[in-house]
């Protein structure tokens, strides 16, 4: 059963990463990215934050803010309580991309996964993934 899962996972993360690139120019990594600053709200989130929100050393967090930055989705500070932290945002532009991409992911999940579960058993389908997803969260180590 896990095999399967896994399986499936693995080639909705791909369908569903081509299908975000193909329509918005923004890969999965970087769509992810977005959604947790954002998630953040004002003030942002440090790269630590980053990096145990992904599950990434400290440096692949670094790596992908610097390729946000680049891109102009997201900016970074010197946090004020202690300048050897980093603090995340999102900017404009990270803000509009970050909507744009949110309703292109949603409408492609309801085309990929959704509509090909029988509709009596999505509510037990949508508790199963939350019961697994906040057990795996609660058993990952903290990231350095």
């Amino acid at each position: 059963m896990f095999g399967r899962l896994l399986g499936a996972a693995n080639g909705l993360e791909y369908l569903l990463g081509r299908a975000l690139e193909d329509e918005t120019g923004l890969s999965h990594s970087l769509f992810e990215l977005l959604l947790i600053v954002g998630r953040a709200g004002e003030g942002g989130i440090s790269t630590k934050g980053i990096a145990q929100a992904k599950v990434l050393t400290s440096g692949g967090a670094t790596r992908l803010v610097h390729r946000g930055v680049e891109l102009g989705l997201v900016s970074r500070r010197a946090s004020t309580e202690d300048r050897r932290v980093q603090i995340v945002e999102l900017t404009p532009e990270g803000e509009r991309l970050a909507v744009e991409a949110s309703t292109v992911h949603a409408r492609n999940i309801e085309q990929l996964v959704l509509a090909v579960l029988p509709a009596n058993d999505l509510g037990a389908f949508e508790e199963s993934v939350k019961v697994l997803s906040k057990h795996a969260a609660s058993q990952l180590p903290v990231m350095p």
